[in-house]
């Protein structure tokens, strides 16, 4: 990432040091979770779809501890694979929104509160800005070469009622909790950085 673009790295002093963590990250472009595996202070193994898992890039993905899931239902294997992630004191990261978008972090899916409940981790807000700001003039796909990228680590929280219980009604609150942490962060963030 470093060769490719200048990253700008705040907060990764937040980081807890050991232990398990959760990076919830914005996904507005498909470099975040590169970039964000690429300056972190610890190894990160991201929830992935299962698509990206395709010839070279999937043997790259699995050798590299990524987690393969499959979008369309409840992949028990990946729910197992990232849970176990968490047990060996390692990172798991998830875009919590589930697919790029705005990157706002406007609609959250029950995925994150569910491992970090049942994980008992605290959850790392980290926004990725200037990734989307205009595109590369050599590939459209990607954000202009040697380009800003800010990477904003926030405070670690945990989410939900520290019983370990995965319910409904718990899995709600800890939704409606991580979504005001990750907005506020994002909004930190974009003052930080002035973006």
């Amino acid at each position: 990432m470093y060769g490719l673009w200048k990253p700008r790295v705040l907060g990764a002093w937040k980081v807890p040091a050991n232990g398990p963590v959760i990076f919830a990250v914005n996904h507005s472009h498909n470099i975040d979770g590169p970039m964000v595996m690429g300056v972190a202070p610890r190894p990160t193994h991201f929830l992935i779809k299962r698509e990206a898992f395709v010839g070279p890039l999937g043997a790259f993905l699995t050798g590299i501890g990524q987690v393969k899931v499959d979008r369309t239902s409840a992949d028990r294997t990946a729910i197992t694979r990232a849970l176990g992630v968490l047990a060996a004191g390692g990172v798991l990261g998830i875009f919590p929104e589930g697919t790029r978008g705005e990157g706002d972090f406007a609609s959250l899916r029950a995925g994150l509160a569910y491992f970090a409940v049942r994980g008992g981790a605290p959850i790392v807000p980290v926004a990725v800005l200037g990734s989307t700001d205009r595109p590369g003039r050599l590939i459209k796909g990607l954000p202009p070469l040697r380009s800003r990228v800010d990477v904003v680590f926030g405070d670690p929280f945990q989410a939900g009622d520290g019983s370990g219980r995965a319910t409904r009604r718990v899995l709600d609150e800890a939704t409606e909790g991580i979504q005001k942490q990750l907005t506020g962060h994002l909004e930190n963030a974009r003052r930080l950085t002035g973006r």
